[in-house]
């Protein structure tokens, strides 16, 4: 039983079922779907509240976050699915697909996903925000200028703001004001895994049915989506650490330059275009998933290394001052 417990608190676990059950059992995300979004606003509610009030009382230092957080998901990232799909795939709803999914700013995820694995939740938080201001001019840009026509609504965008970054940035202020934000820190975490459980689940379950009737697409768009989110964040990180960049900073890189807004890549695509167009988002959505848990066990694994080589360098220091003790009441 308590095995049980553990298993159903963790979240690896908790994340590969959710993939599991929406490839084969996907036909209970009708019924989740409008889950999804009070889902997310509550992780982000919860993410948010160790970010300070005082970080917004200073415009300067919101400036930079803000253009690194665009350079990240539209310049690196963006341009390489781009590059990529030019470079696999012929005229078609796929290529279209890619498009859309280069189009639209980042994960809302990145925000949690950065607070689970310790990354700098306040510049995520800005860097994100500054995404989505200026998808309001990039997203319809890349569309109108690649594929020749307007296809994305800015109120859609503004809606989710509102509904995913504003509201629960405010709400998690009132937690954090009226002191409820202690009493939630001890189930902060399972809160949040179940509520990524809905919403993968429900993503992958609703792009079931795309995923396996197309399987002659499934291929290059599981290569784009394996070179932009395994090679691209990996490559992010190596270069980081050239360049020395504290792992907190680091990890915000990784997430902005390998995670897009798949779910809002799917949505554009069904409503403007058909289920083949929605491909490279279903796929992209399993692969972005899948290196997240990598990502979140390489840290672990990390983290518990840097313990036991603290715990070994305290107890060999220790030994060695029990043998100086020893040898100096030898002398006495």
């Amino acid at each position: 039983m308590d095995r049980i417990k553990s298993l159903l608190r963790n979240r690896d676990f908790l994340l590969t079922l959710a993939v599991g059950l929406g490839l084969f059992a996907g036909q209970g995300a009708t019924w989740t779907e409008k889950a999804v979004i009070p889902a997310l606003a509550l992780v982000m509610t919860l993410s948010t509240m160790g970010v300070s009030g005082r970080l917004f009382l200073s415009p300067r230092k919101l400036l930079m976050p803000a253009l690194v957080g665009i350079g990240m998901n539209y310049g690196v990232l963006g341009g390489l699915i781009l590059g990529l799909d030019a470079l696999f795939v012929p005229e078609g709803p796929l290529r279209d697909g890619f498009i859309l999914v280069a189009a639209v700013p980042p994960a809302i995820a990145v925000i949690p996903f950065t607070v689970i694995l310790q990354g700098n939740s306040a510049y995520i938080l800005i860097a994100t925000i500054g995404c989505y201001l200026g998808a309001l001019v990039l997203t319809p840009l890349i569309t109108v200028g690649i594929l020749g026509a307007s296809f994305v609504d800015p109120k859609k965008i503004l809606t989710i703001m509102g509904e995913l970054i504003f509201i629960p940035l405010f709400l998690s202020r009132i937690l954090l004001w009226t002191k409820m934000a202690q009493r939630l820190e001890p189930v902060k975490g399972i809160i949040t895994n179940w509520s990524f459980f809905i919403v993968i689940y429900t993503i992958i379950g609703l792009n079931q049915p795309l995923i396996f009737s197309s399987p002659s697409t499934i291929l290059p768009a599981a290569l784009i989506a394996l070179i932009y989110t395994f090679f691209l964040g990996l490559a992010i990180e190596k270069i980081g650490r050239l360049f020395r960049l504290d792992s907190k900073t680091l990890t915000v890189l990784v997430l902005l330059g390998t995670h897009k807004n798949t779910g809002l890549a799917a949505g554009l695509a069904l409503a403007l275009f058909n289920e083949k167009t929605a491909v490279p988002a279903a796929v992209s959505t399993i692969f972005m998933l899948g290196f997240f848990i990598w990502l979140s066990s390489q840290r672990r694994g990390s983290q518990r290394a840097s313990v036991d080589w603290g715990t070994r360098d305290g107890n060999d220091k220790k030994t060695e001052e029990n043998r100086r003790k020893g040898k100096s009441h030898e002398k006495n």
